[in-house]
């Protein structure tokens, strides 16, 4: 029996997930997160086998939150489930010790099949984004502007692109307006530009803009 937690702060998706699983036998749902602060409070609890995490929550979430749950429990299976499309999010979710990754869109047809193949030790991924990874390890230099931000400053970038306010992003990344201020500063340098709008056409020409919740 593959044990899960399901982590995502919208209940009608959280709903729809778990009539998927309905019919997997060996599949049992043993908890359930509504944002990363819930997440780990699982986590330290244990007594699960796999974390099927959206990327995009209140409080903690994306990378960081991949990166803290795997510093307290390095043998929990992550399978990432998310609206981002790109394969960058699903690299750098990757990269951060998450062991799956796979788009909402796909969740009716592929999510048994993707829990009972991370659970299993086996990774999950599109033959996209392991492609992209294989890149990433033999042109690390990539010159893809959006490859020289920091885990971090990828997310601020996000939102940001998105068309979340530095407040808002601030509330939800739990960082002050200045650190979030400072963030976009340093991703407009390294990236060369001088104004949001131009963020905003980078990110659609780069398949970028993803959906964000409110």
């Amino acid at each position: 029996m593959i044990r899960i937690v399901i982590a995502d702060d919208h209940t009608i998706m959280r709903e729809g997930l778990k009539r998927i699983l309905d019919g997997a036998v060996d599949i049992d749902i043993v908890g359930e997160a509504i944002n990363g602060f819930e997440v780990l409070s699982h986590v330290r609890q244990g007594g699960f086998d796999l974390l099927l995490l959206d990327l995009s929550m209140p409080g903690r979430s994306g990378v960081d939150l991949i990166r803290q749950i795997r510093s307290e429990a390095p043998k929990l299976a992550i399978l990432i489930l998310t609206m981002h499309e790109e394969e960058q999010y699903a690299v750098r979710a990757i990269r951060a010790g998450a062991q799956g990754y796979l788009t909402k869109e796909s969740a009716g047809t592929q999510l048994v099949g993707a829990i009972r193949k991370v659970a299993s030790g086996r990774p999950y991924i599109s033959t996209e984004v392991a492609e992209q990874l294989a890149l990433n390890i033999m042109t690390p230099n990539e010159q893809l502007l959006h490859k020289q931000l920091s885990d971090r400053e990828f997310e601020v970038f996000s939102l940001l692109v998105g068309g979340k306010s530095i407040t808002e992003i601030a509330n939800s990344l739990h960082l002050s307006v200045k650190t979030v201020s400072t963030h976009k500063t340093r991703i407009m340098q390294k990236m060369g530009m001088t104004s949001l709008s131009e963020m905003v056409q980078y990110a659609v020409a780069h398949r970028l803009l993803s959906p964000f919740k409110t």
